[in-house]
């Protein structure tokens, strides 16, 4: 007869313990930290001003300041003003929109969405494509992100507080890109 509480000459507790720590680790190695988010091998990023096929000159600048801000703050990669870097990250603004949800019965509009869209490509140094897409093709496509956000004129907001939360978010988004995927 086994006496209460010990299975083969361990305590229970002491085999309950090690379950718990075999189930804990899992059955991949695991890193902690937000350092095993990103690339070990990408040290540098260049992000050259974007390029903004829209007819608001001043969003190309704004999301490129955006977008620097966010890989300094959440990423390990430093920013640097040379092209020579680890990797460049290109950016490119492809539509700007502003549309109406709903008006008054004067026909002016109550609510109002501002969307910004975007190509993004991140590459090494030598021309390798370093978001992991497995939805494209063809390499030389960008990864097409969309960012909107609403905003109403009657409570003061105006599109460009609007534009400003979007490019944020945009930066957000592609800077969340470049992270590695499980």
């Amino acid at each position: 007869m086994i006496p209460f509480g010990r299975i083969g000459g361990l305590p229970a507790f002491a085999m309950l313990l090690l379950i718990a720590c075999l189930l804990a680790t899992g059955c991949a190695t695991y890193q902690f930290g937000s350092r095993s988010l990103y690339r070990d091998d990408i040290r540098t990023v260049y992000v050259p001003v974007a390029r903004n096929e829209t007819f608001r000159h001043d969003l190309g600048p704004r999301l490129t300041e955006a977008v620097i801000r966010q890989i300094e703050l959440r990423t390990p990669y430093k920013v640097t003003g040379d092209p020579a870097a680890d990797s460049v990250l290109n950016l490119r603004i492809t539509n700007e929109l502003k549309n109406v949800l709903t008006e008054a019965a004067s026909d002016d509009p109550r609510a109002l969405d501002s969307v910004v869209s975007a190509v993004i490509s991140w590459n090494d140094r030598r021309g390798n494509p370093l978001l992991q897409n497995h939805v494209m093709v063809d390499a030389n496509i960008g990864t097409s992100l969309l960012q909107g956000n609403r905003f109403v004129p009657e409570a003061g907001q105006s599109i460009q507080t609007s534009l400003q939360a979007t490019i944020d978010d945009l930066a957000d988004r592609i800077v969340s890109q470049m992270e590695m995927r499980w």
